[in-house]
C-alpha cells in the first residue's frame, strides 16, 4: 500500500471529498454534502481528517465529540484501497 498521510481538512479538499463520498455512497438527496462540511468547519474542524496518497484524496472521517461521547460521519476509503487500512488504522491511532 502506498504511503498515506493524514491531515485536516482543507477549503481545497472540497470537491475531491465530495467526490470520494459519491463513490463510496455516502450521499443523501436531503443532505447537501457542501452544507455538511460547512457546518462542520464552524465546530471543532480539527476533527475533519482525510488522508492522501501523493495528490490523490483517498479516505475522509468526519468525527464530533461533546465531552462524553464521540461520533463517526462521512467515514469514507476509495474503493480501490477499501481492505487495505491496515497502514491507514494506524496513522491515524498516532495522529
Amino acid at each position: 500500500m502506498a504511503d498515506i498521510e493524514i491531515r485536516t481538512f482543507e477549503l481545497t479538499d472540497e470537491s475531491a471529498v465530495i467526490a470520494l463520498w459519491m463513490r463510496c455512497g455516502l450521499t443523501r438527496p436531503w443532505n447537501d454534502p457542501k452544507k455538511d462540511i460547512e457546518r462542520k468547519l464552524c465546530v471543532q474542524p480539527h476533527l475533519f481528517l482525510v488522508g492522501t496518497t501523493g495528490q490523490e484524496l483517498i479516505a475522509t472521517v468526519m468525527a464530533g465529540y461533546e465531552g462524553h461521547r464521540g461520533w463517526i460521519n462521512y467515514l469514507a476509503v476509495a474503493p480501490q484501497y477499501q481492505r487495505q487500512v491496515a497502514s491507514l488504522q494506524l496513522k491515524i491511532k498516532n495522529y
